[in-house]
This record gives C-alpha cells, sequence and structure tokens, in this order.
C-alpha cells in the first residue's frame, strides 16, 4: 500500500523540543524528495523543510531555521524532523510530502498529518 504515516505529534511547552517521523511505504523511497510541511488554522499550508533523495541538501523556511533539523534514512524509509526551541506559533497539523525526482511511481504522495500544539 502506497502511503505516508506521520507520528510523533503532541502538546509541547514554548521553548521545548519534539520530533516527528514519517514512515513511507508502497514506493521507491530514495527517488524521491521529501518535505515537511505546516497548516495552521485558518492559513495556508506552507513548506517547512525539504531533504533530497539522496539526503546530501537540506532546505528550511525562514521561520525555522537553525530550530528545525530534517533527515532520512533511506534504508529504514523514514524522514524525520527534529524541533527544538518551539514556539506558541510553530503550532499546526504537520504533513510528510514526497515529491518524486525520477523513475516510476506516484508523482506526489500525502501523509494525514500530525498534530503539533506548542502552548503553556
Amino acid at each position: 500500500q502506497v502511503q505516508l504515516v506521520e507520528s510523533g505529534g503532541g502538546l509541547v511547552q514554548p521553548g521545548g523540543s519534539l520530533s516527528v517521523s514519517c514512515a513511507a511505504s508502497g514506493f521507491t523511497f530514495s527517488r524521491y524528495r521529501m518535505s515537511w510541511y505546516r497548516q495552521a488554522p485558518g492559513k495556508e499550508r506552507d513548506m517547512v523543510a525539504t531533504i533530497t533523495y539522496a539526503g546530501d541538501r537540506t532546505t528550511y523556511a525562514n521561520s525555522v531555521k537553525g530550530r528545525f533539523t530534517i533527515s532520512r534514512d533511506n534504508a529504514k524509509n523514514m524522514v524525520y524532523l527534529q524541533m527544538k526551541d518551539l514556539k506558541p506559533e510553530d503550532t499546526a497539523v504537520y504533513y510528510c510530502n514526497a515529491q518524486r525526482v525520477y523513475g516510476l511511481g506516484p508523482p506526489d504522495l500525502w501523509g494525514q498529518g500530525t498534530q503539533v500544539t506548542v502552548s503553556s
């Protein structure tokens, strides 16, 4: 079954840390660029971080640079987002996204999302 499944969201206090994970299955993970997006209530879904299919380059939204780290494990078909120094404005549903870079397979995939709430 082709799917992305996020996990690890939850409630954290401002200044705290949290990690979310995304498990991929049903497609050739190593051929896909992976990204994390987030969507707060009433706002558009925005890109947070992206990692190349080889894992050799990363890109971050300005709002999270220096605080968030994206990584992947192609052997385990996993992508991770480590978040530190969290702020209330980081509160959102975080989505995992896969975009095919080469070869065959679905061109674009989304997970169901995981809620991250930053509040005291």
